[in-house]
């Protein structure tokens, strides 16, 4: 079971829920500019997907949390290989602050039904952390915790076929 390295307060309102995309993590060097290229030609199959949740409440309450769920050791080679493979590893969910939304692939999907940390605090307890690329990994994680805050399916789906 997953479980938080930090415990986020965001109080009860309408928490816009956002979606962010961002390079793969992989050891430096050949392998971290690889998806660094990969990015930037925009391969979707070759990004991270995060959900973003921005508070309702007025600053300076005000905060911008990020959940994603990837390897505990994104940058170890073995790790890599062991994904590339097909093989399960050791996976995280991460919660953390930002201080503004990123402003590139990064896009509004709604608003959460209730208090957006309840729900992803929920979510994140539940959530099993073995990752395997393609079967359980932060496509899954993201199209599940938008699911549960806004009630959407599939929130990747739809943004990869409108070209975002």
């Amino acid at each position: 079971m997953a479980s938080l390295f930090w415990n986020p307060t965001i109080t009860s309102g309408r928490d816009e829920v956002y979606v962010a995309a961002m390079p793969l993590r992989a050891a430096k060097g050949p392998a971290q500019l690889a998806m660094s290229a990969a990015y930037s030609l925009n391969l979707w199959d070759l990004q991270h997907f995060m959900v973003i949740l921005k508070s309702s409440s007025p600053p300076p309450q005000s905060q911008v949390l990020v959940f994603d769920f990837q390897p505990q050791d994104p940058e170890d080679i073995f790790v890599a290989f062991a994904v590339l493979s097909g093989r399960s590893v050791p996976g995280a969910v991460l919660a953390r602050k930002l201080k503004t939304l990123p402003r590139s692939k990064c896009w509004f999907v709604g608003y959460s039904k209730a208090d957006a940390a309840d729900i992803a605090s929920a979510f994140n307890k539940n959530w099993d952390t073995s990752l395997r690329v393609g079967l359980h990994d932060c496509r899954d994680y993201t199209n599940g915790l938008v699911q549960q805050l806004t009630g959407e399916k599939n929130v990747l789906k739809r943004l990869r076929s409108t070209g975002n």
